[in-house]
């Protein structure tokens, strides 16, 4: 069982984000940045499934992140449940909604504080994925899996480098989602002239690994590591959704 206190799962980015609670603790504030920076495309999207033109989901979308790492309000918290997913999309909500003031706009790249978000390419990611025209909340935790793997991802290929494996990993990561009992081993090892029992060995240790980094990174959005089995069963469920 996961507990907070395991040293596999440290306090957890958001656990001190809403410990902090007031601007100026520097380990919260850039905890909160790193969140904000990963975690950003789904709330754009969802923005924009709410029917705002690009230019102005992404002004809405920054002006967000720039109240939020601002004013630090986390009055709204669920101490319960304790998710950054649905922290973010609640305040999002209730910013669209109330927070907004057309008449207080302004001007794009005015003084708001930014954080830096890649926009470039983030409409044509976001037409690939409203094809399907799934419900906002539906999408938002689809996007949000999607980015969540995308981060453990990218961990796994930092890890790779540092070992002076990088290439090994780029032959391997397909292998990461494939179904068990589907990897046609032996044809694969020819290809990549290992040895069968080393790829096999090669593939075990690199989806345990990604298994564990999972794991890792959804904690990192959590009050409460233990909920980590929970959190993972709503955002792999996402995917069949809509």
């Amino acid at each position: 069982m996961i507990t907070a206190t395991d040293e596999n799962f440290p306090a957890t980015r958001w656990t001190l984000v809403v410990a902090a609670g007031t601007p100026g603790a520097p380990l919260a504030d850039e905890a909160l940045a790193a969140l904000c920076s990963a975690y950003w495309f789904p709330l754009y999207a969802y923005v924009r499934r709410r029917g705002y033109a690009r230019e102005d989901a992404e002004d809405l979308t920054q002006a967000f992140f720039a109240r939020l790492l601002e004013k630090r309000d986390f009055a709204g918290v669920d101490r319960e449940q304790g998710k950054f997913r649905a922290f973010l999309l609640a305040a999002l909500k209730n910013f669209l909604a109330n927070a907004w003031d057309k008449e207080q706009r302004h001007k794009r790249g005015g003084r708001i504080t930014h954080i830096p978000l890649d926009w470039q390419g983030a409409d044509r990611q976001f037409e690939l994925a409203d094809r399907a025209q799934p419900a906002p909340d539906q999408a938002f935790d689809r996007e949000w899996a999607l980015a969540l793997l995308e981060q453990v991802i990218a961990r796994l290929r930092a890890e790779a480098a540092a070992a002076g494996k990088a290439a090994r990993f780029e032959q391997l990561k397909g292998f990461l989602t494939a179904g068990k009992g589907e990897i046609p081993y032996r044809e694969h090892a020819s290809t990549l002239g290992m040895d069968e029992r080393a790829l096999r060995v090669a593939v075990h240790r690199l989806r345990q690994r990604y298994r564990e980094l999972l794991r890792h990174e959804v904690a990192r959005t959590l009050t409460d590591p233990a909920m980590v089995a929970e959190e993972l069963a709503v955002l792999l469920g996402a995917f069949g959704n809509g």
